[in-house]
This record gives C-alpha cells, structure tokens and sequence, in this order.
C-alpha cells in the first residue's frame, strides 16, 4: 500500500506545501507592512499623517478625571449603600465580625484594628489608618495594595462606586 513512492509524494507535497505558505506571508508582509521603513538604514516618514485632533502622548490628567477628593465631596451615599451590597457577604454593619471584619467606624480607623479579628500577617503589618484616600486605593485592588491579604474581593475599577461607598461607610459614624 505504502511504497517508497508514496511516501517520497507525500513528503515533497508537504513540503511545497509549505514554501508556498512562506512565500505567501513574505509577499503580504511586503504589500501590507504597517512600521516605518528603513532603507539603507535611513528611516522614512509616512507619507501622510491623519489628524485626530489629539496631541501624541496627550493629556493624562484629563483622561483620568477629577481627583478622589472631589469625587468624594460630590458622592452618593445611597449610591453607596448598593454598592456595599457586594460587600454583605462578608462584611457586617452591627460591630460583629463576619468572614471579613466589621467595617462599623472603618474611616480613619487603624489598618488591622479590630481586635479580635485574626487578620492576614500582610494585613496586620501593613500599619497606617483607613482615610478615605487609602480605603479607596485598596478597595480598587485589593490584593495589589495590600500583598497577602485574606480578602479574595477582585476590587471595585470605578472611582465613582468606590468614592460612593466611602462616603456611606462614613455616614454611618462609629
């Protein structure tokens, strides 16, 4: 079934195979090429630029938005108070510890100061208070800002959400 031929065919078709597919891809890499090109070692310009009406490397603070401050300022409470919806679950409002500590009194406390609560050693190190600023910068990333802490809660990406709950955290007194 299988002779020398057959096999001879089958190798060199494989192989024309696939010398045309990398003549192929160098001929649409030439056509299409995308990056400035050099010849003879001298770089050239595109032959036109699109103006979107933004300058190259523009700026920053604009695109980022308003300061945590002024968000905290005009935050929403009860905005707040649906966000921590995502927070009950291990979180309580009453002075007892849940999986998480209680966060009764949480703004301007002390970083692991609830006493009773066995906090993870990045946690209990970490030292500081929860002021708003910080509460924010950990509740974006959690994990990021405190290395080996116990809370497995991904973080809140919104500025806003995360100035809302603070702001309802804070209502809350303690």
């Amino acid at each position: 079934m299988f002779d020398t031929m057959t096999v001879t065919k089958a190798g060199g078709a494989l192989c024309g195979a696939f010398l045309i597919f990398l003549l192929g891809k160098w001929a649409a890499e030439s056509l299409y090429h995308t990056g400035p090109v050099a010849h003879g070692g001298e770089e050239v310009a595109q032959a036109y630029v699109i103006d979107t009406g933004a300058e190259a490397g523009g700026d920053e603070a604009a695109a980022e938005g308003p300061d945590f401050a002024t968000l905290l300022a005009s935050a929403d409470a009860g905005a707040g108070e649906k966000v921590f919806g995502k927070c009950k679950a291990c979180h309580k409002l009453d002075g007892t510890n849940g999986t998480g500590p209680h966060l009764d009194g949480v703004v301007n406390r002390a970083v692991g100061g609830v006493a009773g609560f066995g906090y993870s050693d990045g946690m209990a190190g970490h030292g500081g208070n929860w002021d708003p600023e910080t509460l924010s910068h950990f509740l974006e990333n959690p994990k990021g800002f405190v290395p080996g802490t116990k809370m497995s809660f991904a973080g809140l990406k919104k500025p806003e959400d995360r100035a809302n709950i603070i702001a309802y955290l804070q209502s809350l007194g303690g």
